[in-house]
């Protein structure tokens, strides 16, 4: 999961949300699609606050 791009993880995200809003995911699924999408979120918001991170710090040695 560490090597997962923000992209990649987003699209699957908004994918498991696209089937469970058609009813395409079973009730046996559901925990297994719910427990990923909260992966995809962490990689998500952990993919931004690096980004963050890397945009401040740049803009920081430009100030210099």
């Amino acid at each position: 999961m560490e090597n997962t791009t923000y992209t990649a993880a987003f699209e699957e995200l908004q994918q498991i949300v696209r089937d469970m809003e058609d009813g395409e995911i079973t009730v046996d699924e559901l925990a297994v699609k719910v427990k990923r999408a909260a992966e995809l979120i962490k990689v998500c918001k952990q993919k931004l606050v690096s980004t963050e991170e890397d945009v401040n710090q740049i803009l920081k040695e430009l100030e210099n």
